[in-house]
């Protein structure tokens, strides 16, 4: 099987590469020509440099007039609505006086928006949250378009924060950047504990007091939420494609060890001589994938992914993901796959333990550029502080609880849970990772939503007491921005504990927080527009087989296409500053592309001459 696995994982970047091989070598090209003319500040017009340096005094003013030192860019998502960038704060004097030590100087060059999902869950404003990837990529392309700047660091953690950041980053692949974590706040009321309040809550046997105790236990501090979620997933992700330092990605806030790695971020990005272009290549991008699919990680990630690979020319599709899928054994039970969190990962062996172990099986290129250095076998090591100083030792070869990591000879299972789905009503993904065997196959009648609120209100009257495939959609990107819907899981869950077969398809997401209901998420076409699922009627037979890879509606050949669509919800984009983001549901591209309200990036060769 390891031979095969590997086989397959070098096919699979062979591919891509391939498939790309137009788009990457422009974009490449256009990097490299604006890396051969260097920082634009020594051409600046003198109005414009003075500009660039009002702010500045002392030692750094004198550098930044002169130009005689590098120029490093902080951009941050800090704000105090996210726990996991609160710790953020106190970042950039740490980053300034790391810079000037190592012979730069480092500038605040802007600020990125950053949205909780927590807080907007279930709300209109977490039909933003999506599109708040696209507007934090561009807010990162204005931060660095000052043009005064030899290399970038980014300041992120959460959901759609890295991967727009990431993908503005991009824009400026010509920079030497470092991803800057923060890392997770202290295990707190267990995962599972919190769920099953939740259930309660969802079935009247829990009241809000109860469930407030409940949440207010397990998000409880500054920090990153402890659940393996997209947050996490990005951490983890990140580390793999070698833009964090080894072994930084879940090493708590508020730490000594925090600290010093935010400074040796900051002294490693002046040297550094790999810019962030160069690191993110096809070996980069299926290392992500990798390292994902091995710990269960974030189905966001099947729209983010593919969007960072499009920034860097890398045309990445869902079938990779299926195709690697099949062959990454599942080394990792983190909630919602286990009961652990991400601090027993971490002390587990974590992100080093996980990284020897796909090393030593090929399924993880070794021969990649990092901000660390050459070669992905740095990332086998953990940071450590001896007498105040950073030193990094390898980390333990095999993991310290086979309950929460394992190594490929002894998986949890052979493949690495994510499904790509196919039938009549589209395409779409599904996680099965914490999906048990016998509910991966669900064959029932439709009961049709176009709004998530409406599930809820006839799940509280009994209508769904039954086996039941819940249908919700006119939730994708061009209809109100992919909302994700992880406010069905305990009332989907209290159906599935009564015994009854149940499912969910939908063209909106359900985040890294997808757990035990087998849900069809991210369906395109999308039902506005015209997809399949707009002409799906309440009882109609749907079947979804995840080992199979199916989903289908059950109707003879040829009705489902000659049946009228039903019209779009009629929903006023008004409130919570939807209005504000109609020209992005206009022009965003399918959820297997992106979802992205960039046009598919096909770089030109440079104007630049080299």
């Amino acid at each position: 099987m390891a031979q095969s696995a590997q086989h397959v994982v070098q096919q699979v970047t062979r591919r891509i590469a391939e498939r790309s091989a137009p788009s990457r070598t422009a974009y490449l090209e256009r990097i490299r020509a604006a890396a051969a003319v260097g920082p634009a500040r020594t051409e600046l017009p003198c109005s414009n440099l003075a500009h660039g340096f009002a702010a500045c005094s002392g030692e750094d003013r004198l550098a930044v007039r002169g130009a005689t030192k590098p120029g490093v860019a902080i951009v941050s998502a800090y704000n105090d609505m996210l726990s996991a960038h609160q710790p953020y704060a106190e970042f950039p004097a740490w980053i300034k006086d790391a810079v000037r030590e190592a012979g730069g100087v480092a500038q605040f060059a802007g600020g990125v928006p950053a949205m909780c999902d927590g807080i907007t869950q279930g709300r209109t404003g977490m039909e933003l949250s999506l599109f708040s990837r696209d507007v934090i990529a561009m807010a990162t392309g204005v931060a660095l378009s000052h043009e005064m700047f030899d290399a970038a660091l980014l300041l992120g953690v959460c959901d759609k924060i890295v991967p727009g950041l990431l993908i503005g980053a991009l824009a400026f692949g010509h920079l030497p950047t470092v991803l800057v974590p923060a890392g997770p706040m202290p295990s707190g009321l267990p995962n599972r504990e919190k769920s099953r309040i939740r259930q309660l809550f969802a079935e009247g046997k829990a009241s809000r007091e109860n469930l407030l105790e409940a949440e207010s236990a397990s998000y409880h501090s500054p920090g990153t939420c402890t659940f393996y979620g997209t947050a996490n997933s990005n951490q983890l992700v990140v580390e793999v494609m070698g833009l964090h330092l080894p072994g930084s990605s879940f090493v708590p806030p508020g730490t000594p060890l925090r600290k010093a790695l935010t400074e040796e971020a900051a002294r490693r990005v002046v040297g550094l001589d790999a810019p962030i272009g160069e690191i993110v290549d096809e070996r980069a991008i299926v290392n992500g994938v990798v390292a994902l699919l091995a710990t269960g990680g974030s189905t966001n990630h099947t729209l983010h992914l593919v969007a960072i690979a499009a920034a860097a020319g890398i045309e990445l599709s869902w079938d990779d993901f299926s195709d690697l899928s099949a062959v990454v054994p599942s080394l990792a039970k983190v909630y919602p796959n286990g009961s652990a969190d991400i601090n027993h990962f971490a002390a587990a062996g974590g992100v080093q333990t996980l990284v020897g172990e796909l090393l030593d099986a090929g399924l993880l290129h070794s021969d990649v550029k990092t901000v660390a250095g050459p070669g992905l076998d740095r990332y086998r090591q953990q940071p450590f502080l001896e007498d105040g100083e950073l030193v990094w030792r390898d980390a333990p070869r095999k993991s310290l609880d086979p309950d929460v990591l394992r190594g490929v000879d002894e998986p949890f299972a052979p493949d690495g849970g994510l499904r790509v789905l196919e039938g009549n009503l589209g395409r779409s993904v599904i996680k099965v990772s914490a999906v048990g065997a016998e509910h991966r196959a669900v064959t029932a009648p439709a009961r049709v939503f176009d709004d998530q609120h409406e599930f809820t209100a006839a799940f509280r009257n009994g209508e769904l007491d039954h086996d039941v495939v819940v249908v919700i959609r006119n939730q994708g990107p061009q209809a109100n921005g992919m909302p994700e819907l992880h406010g069905l899981t305990p009332a989907l869950g209290v159906l599935m504990d009564r015994g009854h077969q149940v499912a969910l398809v939908t063209d909106g997401r359900m985040s890294g927080a997808s757990g035990k209901i087998p849900a069809a998420i991210q369906l395109t076409p999308e039902a506005s527009a015209g997809g399949p699922l707009a002409r799906v009627r309440d009882g109609d037979v749907v079947r979804l087989d995840a080992d199979r890879g199916t989903l289908e509606l059950l109707v003879p050949d040829g009705e489902l296409d000659s049946r009228d669509s039903a019209p779009p919800a009629d929903r006023a984009p008004f409130g919570t500053g939807r209005e504000l983001f109609s020209a992005f549901r206009q022009a965003v591209g399918r959820a297997d592309r992106g979802a992205s309200v960039f046009t598919q990036l096909q770089p030109q060769p440079p104007d630049v001459p080299a």
